[in-house]
């Protein structure tokens, strides 16, 4: 792995654990040339749907597009690196466990929308806002109303698990 900041092509494992919800290992290095110390992310590389676009157009997943707009809409908030990153690798299992071959881009930025609600409030009013384009206060506040009286992801997952624990009681 070559040193970010030097360039070197030298550089040492320093650690090395699991992040996220265990698809990914995160590797702490060392360049043997400057001493500087930064981080790797390793993934498996899976094959993700094509997205249909807007225009109808089919393109290539790119999930750095993603991770750029999910990074805008989080900035200056107090959400963890460990947080996102377990939000796109959900994201991603999502893509490739539907088994479909191609995938519209609507249905990814639900995905995105769904991740964000559950990490940051503001952050997903802000990429709704870009996502959904909304040209008014009006729609803001719309989307806010529908926040308030929608419950979390997390909350809608403890109510599934609840439904299955009663349906295995019954």
């Amino acid at each position: 792995m070559r040193c970010p900041f030097c360039g070197a092509q030298d550089t040492k494992v320093i650690d090395s654990r699991l992040s996220g919800d265990g698809d990914q290992v995160r590797r702490r290095r060392r360049c043997t040339v400057c001493k500087e110390r930064f981080t790797t992310y390793e993934g498996a590389e899976l094959n993700l749907p094509r997205v249909i676009k807007r225009d109808g157009s089919r393109v290539p997943f790119d999930g750095r597009k993603m991770r750029s707009g999910i990074m805008r809409s989080l900035e200056k908030r107090p959400v963890g690196t460990e947080e996102i990153e377990a939000a796109l690798s959900r994201i991603n299992r999502r893509l490739i466990s539907g088994g479909e071959g191609e995938i519209s881009s609507r249905k990814i930025g639900e995905f995105v929308m769904d991740e964000l609600r559950g990490l940051d409030q503001v952050a997903y009013v802000r990429f709704a806002s870009v996502y959904r384009q909304f040209e008014d206060v009006a729609a803001f506040r719309e989307e806010i109303d529908r926040l308030e009286r929608q419950p979390t992801p997390e909350a809608r997952r403890h109510q599934m698990d609840l439904l299955a624990d009663l349906e295995k009681k019954s």
